[in-house]
């Protein structure tokens, strides 16, 4: 195996099983419709709009379960709770299985910009807003990717919008509820201009005014297919400035503003810095993020132009200079030693929880970092061999099976390194043959 093809599905795709074995390769899985959504795997996967409806539902039985007796109560289990889960779950095996490995990276990278937990009640929508805000969009316009994902119902549960009220608004005045601010805040912040854009507090206090009555609503309240719904009477009115520029009231006024904030000049370098982080250097080159950010900016951010210039840079094909995350780790090891057909698959979702990446589980709304100094701790390294070492038990020890040494230059080719082969060759089982596979530096890294 060729260095190159090594190198492109390690860095840019997930693992062994890749098609995209070369930068021609890569680039040609950014046409097309996203496979995931194409697949049968997520055919019965509920829509956001269906999850709010589940959601409703389970309160209302919650509701009428008030004057039952206490077993009654405790047998009820609903099952809001059910859906991250099985979302996650199913997402995740697709990123395990998918030969699109190049297209799946980025729909996690793209999820983990627009980061959004647990927290908040809001597990249940998470999965509905990968496969209707950011899958549809990951080879489209930035600014379609971020109109999307800021009106999903996950996004506006997480931070808060959903409850947010215009202190002037009919609901207000009647309420005396107000003003929440957090996502007014991130999607400044964290999704599109960045910090170094330079705003003010009183921008981000008029950016929360002006996304007021963007909810989440069922299906016979009047949401769309993702459970969206926008309410006038909880709008703040009027005009209001964001970074000098002037958006009227309504609806229309949060759509006006994002697409401005989106275009902005600061925010394709702030996307650009995180593009180049995750698939150069944990320190990117200043003078890629320039070339990646002047891409994005040309081409009125395409994200499949923006995706194919990070493909040609050469800095991208050095080896080894990304340690994998939790999720990339789990993932790229299942990838290239699938279980036994006798063997019951591992539960991925439980596993990157124990190697501390929990799907879409980060602490707060910057996501997962991404740097090596964030996932390099000695205990959470032997965490990972200590996994290893259980899974390879698996694989046991009699003449049938996969080889370690097949399996470890269908992952890494030449990338291999002789020590690391050595090692392989002289170990006393199967078992330990890949725990040393897949603990050595070459396979941590990417």
């Amino acid at each position: 195996m060729e260095k190159t093809a090594t190198q492109a599905f390690t860095r840019f795709g997930l693992g062994a099983g890749d098609s995209g074995t070369s930068p021609e390769a890569l680039k040609a899985q950014l046409h097309g419709p996203d496979p995931g959504l194409v697949s049968d795997g997520f055919a019965a996967l509920p829509s956001g709009q269906e999850s709010v409806d589940t959601e409703r539902a389970d309160q209302l039985a919650r509701k009428a379960l008030l004057t039952a007796p206490e077993a009654e109560k405790a047998a009820y289990k609903g099952i809001t709770n059910q859906l991250y889960r099985q979302d996650a779950l199913a997402q995740t095996n697709f990123a395990i299985s998918t030969p699109d490995g190049f297209r799946e990276r980025l729909v996690w990278f793209w999820a983990n910009h627009f980061s959004v937990s647990t927290q908040n009640a809001a597990g249940p929508f998470i999965g509905a807003m990968l496969r209707e805000a950011i899958r549809p969009h990951v080879t489209g316009k930035f600014t379609d990717m971020v109109l999307a994902v800021e009106r999903h119902p996950a996004m506006l549960r997480y931070l808060n919008n959903a409850e947010s009220i215009g202190p002037n608004s009919p609901a207000g005045l009647r309420s005396h509820r107000g003003l929440n601010e957090n996502l007014g805040r991130e999607c400044m912040e964290l999704h599109t201009v960045g910090v170094q854009a330079g705003y003010s507090q009183s921008d981000v206090t008029n950016m929360a005014k002006i996304i007021t009555g963007w909810g989440m609503a069922t299906s016979e309240q009047g949401s769309d297919s993702t459970g969206y719904k926008y309410f006038p009477e909880r709008h703040e009115p009027g005009p209001q400035i964001v970074m000098g520029k002037s958006f009227d009231g309504g609806e229309q006024a949060g759509i006006d503003a994002l697409t401005f904030l989106s275009t902005y000049p600061t925010t394709y370098t702030h996307v650009a810095t995180k593009l180049v982080t995750h698939f150069v250097a944990d320190n990117p080159p200043p003078h890629l993020v320039a070339h990646i950010a002047s891409v994005m900016r040309e081409s009125g951010g395409d994200l499949a132009v923006t995706s194919a210039a990070l493909v040609d840079l050469p800095q991208a094909w050095v080896p080894g200079q990304k340690l994998k995350t939790p999720f990339e780790y789990v993932v790229s090891l299942l990838r290239a030693a699938p279980p036994p057909p006798d063997q019951h698959p591992p539960e991925p979702v439980g596993v990157m929880a124990r190697l501390g990446q929990p799907v879409w589980g980060a602490p707060l709304p910057n996501g997962w970092q991404d740097q090596a100094s964030y996932w390099a701790a000695s205990d959470a390294i032997l965490e990972r061999v200590n996994f290893a070492f259980d899974y390879a038990a698996r694989f046991g020890d009699g003449p049938a099976g996969p080889q370690p040494a097949d399996i470890a230059h269908a992952a890494l080719g030449p990338l291999l390194r002789p020590a690391t082969y050595h090692a392989m060759q002289s170990a006393g089982s199967r078992r330990e043959a890949l725990t040393l596979l897949f603990s050595s530096p070459e396979f941590m890294r990417r």
